[in-house]
């Protein structure tokens, strides 16, 4: 991981921090290109009642639309579920920065199998916090992953 990487995973660490304090789940994502922020997002499924507005869909649709995402680096505090693994391999992101997978283990596999570089930065920040919030709102939690 480069000094860049530790810089932009931490904005995605701070979008899932205030999106822990607006009650809702704290996953965060930062959209990179050139070694600038297009994008950022928080998982808004609680704040917006849309079940699929996850951190890393939410970056995505503040960027808008691009003519390619082959030049972009997805930032994210947690592993991707399946739905932001297909977008990301939907959108040919060819790069993916993942805080941590302790707490979910999502799809690196099936990222790494489409093409995708995957770096897992076990940060200890990101741990932390999505533990809290399972301990704490263990119900959110469950629906949050469809169980």
């Amino acid at each position: 991981m480069t000094a860049d990487d530790l810089r932009f995973l931490r904005t995605a660490y701070d979008e899932a921090k205030a999106g822990f304090d607006e009650g809702g789940c704290p996953i965060g994502s930062v959209l990179v290109r050139g070694g600038k922020i297009i994008s950022q997002g928080r998982n808004q499924r609680v704040q917006k009642g849309d079940p699929i507005a996850h951190g890393e869909m939410e970056a995505l649709r503040q960027a808008g639309r691009q003519k390619t995402y082959r030049d972009t680096t997805l930032y994210t505090s947690l592993s991707p579920c399946m739905m932001c693994t297909g977008t990301i391999i939907q959108f040919g992101i060819p790069r993916v920065v993942i805080g941590e997978n302790k707490t979910f283990g999502g799809n690196e596999d099936f990222l790494r199998a489409n093409g995708v570089e995957v770096i897992i930065a076990d940060d200890a920040d990101c741990i932390a916090l999505m533990q809290r919030f399972i301990d704490e709102k263990p119900a959110l939690w469950a629906e949050d992953i469809a169980e």
